[in-house]
């Protein structure tokens, strides 16, 4: 009887044991089937692009892929959902591909968010679907139903052979990207493109909304203005955000910088003169090398005589320092006068340090050899 109740004993403590397996989070071990688990991301303008999968091995399953364990088309699988579902883009749990902007796929507008990302191979045009369902498992759970987007792409023949699957950013611009499948002798490639001027502009309203607006904080409004002046784009509301960054409020009152942006939000909308106004305006808070950068911008944009004009009065503020006394050897070279420019760079080299140094050596030289330092 005693032999009997260790046997139920035993019996009672497997069946617990399995129990408590069924319920409680399983420890962590090795990807099924040796998949590897992989993530890829990249940034498009301030769009981040995140994917997040499993890579399947070809394991001596050359001309087996695609066809044969990638189905054609949509299948049964028999379980979950049961509606005929594609190919989860990978293995053991869903494919998923993020977006933290509204993006463009292959031309289709597509808004930002977490997708489930699945595949319908065929080999002459496989259909790439979006799901809204990013959390279930693999594509048991596949409904069309939650479908976000499809759209249409023609798959690459490639020469050499991919054993784990990959996904890649390729052809990278400033504005967009395509992101390639690779496995075995195969490629499935799409694109995504950015709209980056209303993604930025988008961003730029949502965080001056925020803690980045607070008082004496004149930088975040003037870097929004400085993007719509660079890029001539919503000027209205940039010529706002410029009144903002100048005020007293936001601490940008006595600052040359924002007055210098707020010009150039004028300045690009075609108005010319009170874009100049505010720089007579702006050039008192200027310090040495405020002044001589829009000095230097302005002799490079041909306007000589102004540049002087800025490059004295930036003198007579910081007498004898080193962007001064660069300023003063500029003026002077413009003017041809090469030998009273050489004795103001002459001043400048004890004042320069690293770079700056290497650039008033070279400088020295044009001038010994006559040669215009602008």
């Amino acid at each position: 009887m005693i032999k009997n109740l260790l046997k139920f004993c035993l019996l009672l403590l497997s069946f617990q044991l399995a129990f408590a397996g069924t319920v409680k989070a399983q420890l962590t071990t090795l990807p099924r089937g040796g998949n590897k688990r992989a993530s890829v991301s990249e940034g498009i303008g301030i769009t981040n692009v995140t994917i997040n999968y499993s890579r399947p091995g070809v394991k001596k399953r050359e001309g087996h892929i695609w066809g044969e364990l990638i189905p054609v088309g949509f299948t049964e699988l028999g379980y979950g959902a049961k509606k005929p579902a594609p190919w989860r883009a990978g293995a053991n749990e869903n494919t998923t591909i993020e977006f933290t902007t509204d993006v463009k796929i292959e031309g289709r507008d597509l808004p930002a968010g977490r997708y489930g990302f699945f595949i319908a191979y065929d080999p002459n045009e496989c259909v790439l679907i979006f799901s809204k369902n990013s959390t279930s498992w693999g594509n048991f759970f596949y409904d069309p139903a939650e479908d976000a987007l499809r759209v249409n792409v023609k798959p690459v023949k490639t020469e050499k052979s991919v054993e784990y699957l990959k996904y890649e950013f390729a052809d990278q611009t400033a504005s967009g990207a395509t992101v390639q499948l690779q496995w075995e002798k195969l490629m499935i490639p799409f694109k995504i493109d950015v709209d980056v001027i209303k993604t930025q502009i988008a961003s730029f309203r949502k965080e001056l909304r925020g803690d980045k607006a607070l008082p004496a904080l004149w930088q975040g409004w003037n870097q929004a203005a400085a993007f719509c002046a660079a890029n001539k784009t919503n000027l209205e509301e940039g010529l706002m955000w410029a009144d903002s960054a100048t005020s007293f409020r936001f601490g940008g009152s006595t600052s040359f910088t924002p007055w210098q942006t707020k010009a150039a939000v004028l300045d690009s909308m075609g108005r010319k003169a009170e874009a100049a106004e505010i720089m007579k305006k702006a050039l008192p808070y200027a310090d040495q090398f405020e002044a001589y950068v829009y000095a230097s911008g302005l002799m490079a944009a041909k306007q000589t005589k102004e540049a002087i004009a800025v490059f004295k009065m930036n003198y007579q503020k910081f007498p004898d320092n080193l962007f001064t006394n660069l300023g003063m050897a500029c003026s002077y070279s413009a003017m041809g006068d090469y030998k009273k420019a050489l004795e103001y760079a002459q001043k400048a080299l004890p004042q320069a340090k690293g770079g700056n140094k290497l650039e008033v050596e070279r400088n020295i030289r044009d001038l010994q050899n006559g040669k215009d330092i602008n």
